[in-house]
């Protein structure tokens, strides 16, 4: 059996809508749209990066158009963004106004983090090991 090497993850997060998503990325944490796909007068599908980290959006219609038919949806999102950052108190003000998902904390594990809920309606919890 040959030996597979994972080399890259990016997540790919299924919504209604990206528009409304973009402000948190773009706007507030500073990510690039590294590219995009409209569909009829909104998008279908983006790329966003930083620091080299990427994620996708998709809309749902997008998708559907993609396969065929229409996927399978679940209840609520199944999906939750943890992201490793170096400033966690810059995070902190970049994010101040966003829904709260998890206010700061230290954890046992180590980490201080902060959680917000982004507008496709999935948690993204950004986290700096605590120092020592």
């Amino acid at each position: 059996m040959a030996t597979v090497v994972a080399k890259k993850l990016t997540p790919v997060l299924m919504v209604d809508t990206i528009e409304p998503c973009l402000p948190l990325w773009v706007d507030r944490l500073g990510w690039e749209k590294t590219a995009e796909v409209p569909d009829g007068d909104k998008l279908g599908f983006v790329i966003l990066a930083k620091d080299g980290v990427e994620l996708m959006y998709q809309t749902w219609a997008s998708v559907e158009k993609d396969v065929g038919h229409a996927p399978a949806r679940g209840t609520g999102t199944s999906v939750a963004l943890f992201i490793e950052v170096s400033d966690i108190d810059a995070v902190e003000k970049q994010v101040a106004g966003l829904p709260l998902v998890v206010p700061r904390r230290r954890t046992f594990y180590g980490m201080d983090e902060i959680g917000v809920a982004e507008a496709g309606g999935h948690t993204v919890m950004f986290a700096q090991p605590v120092k020592k």
